[in-house]
């Protein structure tokens, strides 16, 4: 009995002891167990490296192994006109700088053209008006006064002629040369009248064309700078193209204008020289009638 119960107290020690070991090993390995659980999370996690922000105007890339970037493009911060004309190539730049001189030329020949047009139109209408009574040659330089318009001229020839040919019996041969007189003066005018019109034809056929010599030189430029930076980024590609196509554009500013203004001032010369034309009829009337009556009154002095 007393050996029974010895062997159960010892029994009964020993799980008591095992029990206390157990209880007292739970906190050393709860203790070890969140630096082992840290150190697997940082095994697993990626290294991720910050990433530089690139340069301000600038654009940076990186190679695919997370090395250093590469070289950053620089980007203008504005792409105004101006700025892509300072920043352009200096043979774009003089494209450019040539057609805003040919723009300026085309509203300098407008204003003044348009100027010129108004003043001979409104002369020569009111000679016209003021000869309408008139019978004989005389009488219409007096109505005219001191009028410069291109009837006083045609007149003064017409009147020339007759005091020339004083004498002849011809009165054909008369208006003949009095006509080649006309036909002169009427010529003189039409030059006078297309003067720097000519300037516009050239302006509207070439500018085009000039424009597009400076994009093709800009965008060749830009090609060269791609090859150069060795990237086709279109931020980087996109300003150098912009300002090549920026002589197109100027080119364009410059010709449409000058086609539209030559083809107004052709309409209106054309106007012109018909009524000119008209001054040149009667003026050659006047003289016809001053002919007649010359004979008439020679006649009736004869009989």
């Amino acid at each position: 009995m007393n050996s029974t119960m010895i062997f159960r107290g010892a029994r009964l020690a020993a799980v008591a002891v095992a029990l206390a070991c157990a209880v007292a090993g739970q906190p050393a390995r709860a203790q070890q167990q969140p630096p082992q659980a840290g150190a697997a999370a940082a095994v697993q996690a990626p290294a991720v490296a910050p990433a530089q922000p690139a340069g301000d105007g600038a654009i940076g890339t990186t190679d695919g192994s997370g090395g250093a970037p590469r070289p950053s493009v620089a980007i203008p911060h504005e792409l105004s006109p101006w700025s892509m004309f300072l920043s352009a190539d200096i043979i774009v730049k003089f494209v450019m700088i040539g057609l805003a001189f040919a723009s300026l030329v085309t509203w300098t020949v407008f204003f003044g053209k348009s100027v010129e047009f108004t003043l001979v139109n409104r002369r020569l209408r009111r000679a016209l008006d003021a000869i309408g009574e008139a019978r004989s040659i005389a009488e219409a330089r007096v109505a005219l006064g001191a009028d410069s318009s291109v009837l006083s001229a045609l007149l003064a020839a017409a009147l020339r002629e007759a005091r020339m040919s004083a004498g002849l019996s011809s009165d054909t041969g008369i208006k003949e040369r009095a006509a080649s007189s006309f036909a002169e003066i009427t010529r003189a005018e039409a030059r006078k009248m297309r003067f720097g019109m000519g300037v516009l034809a050239t302006i509207g056929a070439t500018s085009p064309f000039v424009g597009l010599f400076g994009t093709v030189w800009g965008i060749m430029n830009s090609f060269i700078g791609i090859s150069k930076s060795q990237t086709t980024n279109l931020a980087v590609v996109a300003p150098g193209i912009a300002e090549a196509l920026l002589a197109t554009a100027i080119g364009l500013v410059a010709a449409i204008p000058a086609v539209i203004i030559y083809n107004h001032f052709a309409r209106v010369a054309k106007a012109y020289l018909e009524r000119v034309n008209r001054a040149s009829g009667a003026a050659g009337r006047l003289l016809s009638r001053d002919l007649d009556r010359a004979h008439g009154g020679a006649a009736r002095a004869a009989e």
